[in-house]
């Protein structure tokens, strides 16, 4: 601390003050005015040691943040139960039904620190109050168990919503917030991942966030991944369609387009998507091959035509290893600090 001397002699008071505001300035040790010496050769000074300390090590694991939420049993699988909650999202308001599967590695005791990747399924048809994932129609647990034995599938935490709340298909949300209308795409995009973060064992950040659908679902996971690369990294729509096209847009056109996947897809967002085509079905061949083309970088979009396959829940099933393999390779898998 830089100091003036005075012209005059300094009292005995004054050569006080002048100590004890030497002492408050906290002098350096072996600088001038200060009765400290430097360290021994070797020794490091407190502040040296705290200096040298390395940062901690940042951790790629979110443990649960609570609160936890009332989950029941609905179904056993050969593969674990599934279970189920009526989630209200206190950011939308919406409440629905949201059935989850934890894969068996879960609540093995080795894993007990580890988090996982969470994939959420998205169903054909209104899925107003059921999701085809949770039953025997696409066994995707079972194949997913099957496949991380092997080593070809990461053992996701499996997230199964509804996508509306009434059947009426004058009513369909398509996973959007329509004016004046739930708020249901908040709900898919926000209140679910905040859900699954309140209660389970997580990847820190989006790379290990992905989503998968069939038909109407394939809407949802392409539109959701495309508008939120903030929340989710990799998604495969099966069989969709991209146009919205639910009666409830009526007179709010600016908002459709910016939920349509078919305008999002030339935005540049960040992710990787996985866009199926059935080859028995000429008509969603041509449809899904010219939105594959309209992806602008850095969205990445690859193509995979299952052949012979047609429009149907027993042909979606036989895509589930190509699916969740190409999943795997795209999204980050179980971590442990």
């Amino acid at each position: 601390m830089p100091l003036k001397r005075s012209r005059t002699a300094l009292s005995a008071v004054s050569v006080l003050a002048l100590a004890l505001g030497l002492a408050a300035c906290g002098s350096e040790p072996g600088s001038p005015g200060s009765d400290k010496q430097p360290a021994a050769d070797g020794a490091k000074s407190p502040s040296a040691a705290q200096s040298s300390t390395p940062p901690p090590k940042p951790t790629k694991v979110l443990m649960p943040t609570g609160p936890a939420a009332d989950l029941k049993k609905v179904r056993d699988t050969a593969a674990g139960p599934i279970t189920m909650t009526t989630l209200t999202g206190p950011k939308s308001g919406v409440s629905g039904k949201v059935w989850v599967w934890l894969p068996p590695e879960y609540n093995d005791p080795k894993f007990a620190k580890t988090g996982f990747p969470v994939l959420t399924l998205y169903a054909g048809g209104q899925s107003a109050g059921y999701n085809t994932w949770t039953d025997n129609q696409l066994p995707i647990e079972e194949i997913g168990a099957e496949l991380s034995k092997q080593g070809k599938s990461h053992p996701f935490i499996m997230v199964m919503p509804v996508q509306n709340l009434d059947s009426n298909e004058a009513k369909a949300l398509e996973c959007s917030d329509i004016p004046g209308q739930p708020k249901i795409g908040t709900w898919m995009s926000q209140d679910i991942p905040d859900f699954v973060r309140a209660n389970f064992r997580t990847v820190k950040g989006r790379d290990g966030w992905g989503l998968m659908g069939a038909s109407t679902g394939a809407f949802c996971s392409a539109k959701l991944a495309l508008q939120h690369p903030d929340v989710f990294k990799a998604a495969v729509p099966i069989d969709g369609y991209f146009n919205p096209d639910s009666p409830l847009w009526k007179g709010h056109d600016a908002e459709r387009l910016a939920n349509s996947p078919d305008e999002l897809v030339g935005k540049g967002a960040d992710v990787r998507l996985l866009a199926t085509a059935g080859g028995a079905n000429a008509y969603e061949l041509k449809l899904v091959k010219k939105w594959v083309a309209k992806a602008a970088a850095p969205t990445t979009i690859e193509y995979y035509e299952q052949p012979g396959g047609k429009h149907l829940t027993s042909d979606f099933k036989k895509m589930i290893p190509v699916t969740l393999e190409w999943l795997t390779k795209n999204l980050a898998g179980p971590e442990s600090d």
